[in-house]
């Protein structure tokens, strides 16, 4: 069930509210949001529900005996790769047997379906366990509320990836207030909007064009493709981001921010403090910091340092541990070597700025405008990659960008994809991207609000208005 249908706009959602406020008990609402959390997970793919619940299972069990023990790190080892071992599987299995196969010139293939949100709904199983073994939270002996705080439906399929310390206090202590219900509807909306009404539009663009054969298009078209998939890969989630907020704040519950205006950023590294927010911090917290701790203590570290020096020995820790990160960081978004190569790509940016110093604050306009041409740049670029079926493909549209290749047969010019209703949409989509409408969602101004309001309400009877004339509404980040 996707919160851009029909089915969910118009009754899973007003039912769960209507249902949830007639209870007060503190205890009866959170098991009705388990259940209906179960109810719209099954609705999307029923078959994959004891997946889900192992792993809540694990995460529950395996807490407790950190808790307990005397040996936490080995413990928590344990009961990580167990949860690990189950995304392995329907994520990885196949793809790394393929890759094994071409090695030995076999063909080893194993198709399976990957489960709905498995992703995210592990690594918040993961940030559980790390954080009881770290001794940050207490194991949580409430089964009910374990399962609540990983199966909770707004942030269930695509988050944000939620850290258990961020929330674990909501869960029996949060207030639902008028102001918060009013925010999260408001918030709700304008995800719903950002997703249906600019997403979309861009996405049916961009896919089109990624469609062709090389030899069909030429550079400005490979450029429209590659900015309209720009603008859809931040709507679509930005807006589901939104949308998962807004549903939060209808409960009482404070998610946190996964965006904020990433492309305005005048770095790589910038990009990634503004962009899927929820997974950088969670790398940065459970992956970097071990890494870079672990390199620190290991003989290689020591002996380049004696050797060395200090200097050089910090570049060779920031080296190994980017790579790990974003090799990671890339596998997570998929099992393909397009994903491993964007990964490694952002990586590599973001060690050289690291390196060179590299998009910090500079006082000249010129100097900041060629930082922010610069990122822009790069992360188009790298979304060429994330979107490509292969590297191959990735490599040749990226050539076709730069009019590297010549022969081309282009039997649809530009003006085919760029209608009056296209122009529109990406006008919105390059102005939305800045943040030059925040602030006017919080002037504390009846008058003001009122139209506000009235502007929000229009974008919800567009959606809803495009919901039913259009079939075309994918998420993109569900694949993951």
């Amino acid at each position: 069930m996707l919160f851009s249908s029909l089915t969910f706009l118009f009754f899973f959602l007003p039912m769960t509210i209507i249902v949830y406020y007639t209870e007060t008990r503190r205890i009866i609402r959170n098991m009705f949001l388990l259940f209906a959390s179960v109810l719209f997970y099954a609705w999307g793919d029923i078959r994959y529900l004891p997946i889900l619940f192992s792993t809540v299972f694990i995460s529950y069990i395996g807490a407790i005996f950190i808790e307990r023990s005397n040996h936490k790190q080995s413990t928590a080892a344990v009961f990580i790769l167990l949860d690990l071992s189950m995304l392995f599987y329907f994520k990885y299995a196949g793809f790394f047997l393929e890759n094994i196969g071409l090695l030995f010139h076999r063909e080893w293939s194993l198709k399976l379906v990957l489960p709905l949100g498995i992703s995210f709904y592990t690594f918040q199983a993961l940030s559980y366990l790390i954080d009881v073994c770290r001794g940050g939270v207490k194991a949580q002996h409430n089964f009910f509320n374990l399962s609540l705080y990983i199966c909770f439906f707004p942030q269930l399929i695509a988050g944000p990836i939620v850290k258990y310390h961020d929330i674990a206090d909501q869960i029996d202590d949060r207030k639902e207030t008028t102001d918060a219900f009013y925010y999260g509807f408001r918030r709700f909306i304008i995800g719903l909007a950002k997703k249906v009404l600019i997403a979309n539009a861009s996405g049916e663009i961009a896919d089109k064009i990624f469609a062709l054969p090389i030899a069909e298009f030429d550079a400005p078209i490979a450029w429209l493709g590659a900015m309209a998939y720009t603008f859809q890969i931040y709507y679509d989630f930005s807006g589901y981001s939104d949308m998962a907020i807004g549903l939060g704040a209808l409960f009482g519950f404070r998610i946190p921010e996964n965006f904020n205006y990433p492309y305005i950023s005048k770095s790589i590294s910038e990009f990634w403090r503004r962009w899927h927010i929820s997974l950088g911090t969670w790398f940065k917290e459970y992956l970097f910091y071990p890494v870079s701790v672990s390199l620190m203590n290991s003989r290689a570290y020591r002996l380049i340092k004696k050797h060395f020096g200090k200097k050089t020995a910090g570049v060779f820790l920031s080296i190994v541990a980017l790579t790990i990160v974003w090799g990671a960081t890339g596998l997570w978004h998929g099992a393909a070597w397009t994903f491993i190569v964007w990964g490694l790509y952002n990586g590599f940016f973001i060690l050289f700025e690291l390196l060179t110093g590299w998009g910090k604050t500079k006082k000249s306009k010129l100097l900041s405008a060629i930082q922010h041409l610069y990122a822009v740049f790069v992360f188009v670029i790298s979304f060429v990659i994330f979107r490509s079926e292969s590297c191959n493909h990735a490599l040749h549209y990226i050539q076709n960008m730069f009019g590297l290749i010549k022969e081309h047969t282009v039997y649809l010019k530009l003006p085919y994809y760029l209608n009056h209703y296209n122009i529109l949409i990406f006008t919105l989509a390059f102005l939305f991207s800045f943040p030059i409408f925040k602030d006017i969602l919080n002037v504390k101004n009846k008058y003001y609000q009122t139209i506000i309001n009235i502007f929000i309400m229009i974008a919800f009877s567009l959606s809803v208005f495009e919901l039913t004339a259009n079939t075309f509404n994918p998420f993109i980040y569900f694949r993951f």
